[in-house]
């Protein structure tokens, strides 16, 4: 009787075992998303956070190096507005979310209250999070005015807030200003969220920019790495790869400290890929060659830039290796200013600390730290 049963049972225990070791082995996930006031009293912010959205992402990088990072945004302003809200799906691809960030600009608002329970629903429940073990969901909800509690369509934020929980997403306040009602509201929300209410100045506070003597040499190495960089694909995304090419070039125009943190966190994220990559998102002909994820006898004529379109197949190969080989170079070096930059930041920051509550930035990553260790 004992074996028949065992037999029986046999297909059920196979699949059981299959099932526990995916999930074993199931890469962990770091998932962070902002729901964003995009009013007119939110403009210092909201530039502040474009300039520090490198800085926020390395952060979760230095925490959870194994990690897959996926990052998303739900803008939100009121009805009247140009727009209630904006979505920017959770995405690896950083550099796509911090371009469209880019286009946000702060406008609208008029009566105080906006439509903070549409956007905190819409990003809990339409944002594709990852489902599964290992996953940290953590939510910023970002903004200075109270939900208007009178729209009838809205889910109401205290029936969000449960589904969130349901789905083991931890949901943090960010107020903006001292507002009182605000202030209750906020609290409320991060504490049904599971999360922490964060009190920061209207503005954004000071944002901790701290200048190093490796910046400089950082963004020409980056410079130098995206001229390895070989667009591949359908003609939209080969565009979009070059648009990332030149993005280290302008941000370093504005800020050279953002565009090292942009070109460190590229460079961590290379090394945890283990792939030789110098862009986020798809689309670099030397990254999936040297990965094994695409060979290059394989893609068609049409999606190759003309520079290789224009060679025979021997030497195709040739400059694509020689790219790879440029890179693997150049991304030592990277590697080795990225770590004394590191170590000149965090000197420091010890010997001028900044508390948590005097910026956005640096309250963000406190909370991050915190959160993605629990």
């Amino acid at each position: 009787m004992n074996g028949l049963l065992a037999r029986a049972l046999a297909p059920a225990l196979v699949v059981a075992s299959c099932l526990m070791t995916s999930a074993a082995h199931a890469r962990p996930a770091v998932e962070v998303a902002f729901v964003l006031d995009t009013t007119g009293s939110m403009a210092s912010l909201i530039e502040g956070a474009k300039r520090k959205i490198w800085s926020i992402a390395t952060t979760i990088v230095d925490e959870n190096p194994g990690a897959d990072i996926r990052m998303g945004l739900i803008a939100y302003r009121d009805i009247g507005d140009e727009y209630v809200t904006q979505r920017i799906e959770l995405t690896a691809d950083i550099q796509d979310l911090y371009a469209r960030l880019l286009e946000l600009k702060a406008r609208g608002g008029g009566d105080w209250p906006e439509s903070v329970n549409e956007a905190l629903h819409e990003g809990i429940t339409k944002l594709s999070w990852t489902q599964g073990p290992e996953i940290s969901r953590i939510v910023f909800l970002v903004g200075d005015a109270p939900p208007h509690m009178d729209y009838k369509q809205d889910m109401k934020y205290p029936q969000v807030m449960k589904i969130a929980r349901e789905r083991d997403i931890v949901v943090n306040a960010v107020q903006a200003g001292e507002a009182r009602d605000t202030t209750r509201t906020w609290r409320e929300i991060a504490q049904m969220g599971g999360g922490d209410y964060i009190p920061i100045p209207q503005d954004g506070g000071k944002l901790v920019v701290i200048e190093t003597p490796f910046d400089i040499e950082i963004i020409e190495l980056q410079e130098k790495l995206n001229g390895t960089v070989i667009p591949y694909g359908p003609r939209t995304r080969r565009s979009s790869v070059e648009q990332k090419t030149r993005q280290v070039t302008s941000v370093a125009a504005a800020s050279p400290s953002s565009a090292a943190d942009m070109a460190g966190y590229l460079n961590k994220r290379s090394r945890k890929a283990n792939a030789g990559e110098t862009i986020t998102g798809d689309g670099d002909l030397v990254a999936d060659v040297a990965a094994g994820r695409k060979a290059l006898s394989a893609v068609d004529e049409n999606e190759l830039p003309d520079e290789l379109r224009a060679l025979p197949p021997a030497a195709r190969q040739i400059m694509v290796t020689k790219r790879a080989t440029e890179r693997t170079a150049l991304t030592a070096r990277m590697t080795e200013l990225v770590t004394r930059r590191d170590a000149f930041i965090a000197d420091r920051q010890k010997k001028e600390p900044v508390r948590t509550g005097d910026s956005f930035d640096r309250a963000v990553q406190s909370t991050l730290k915190a959160q993605i260790r629990r």
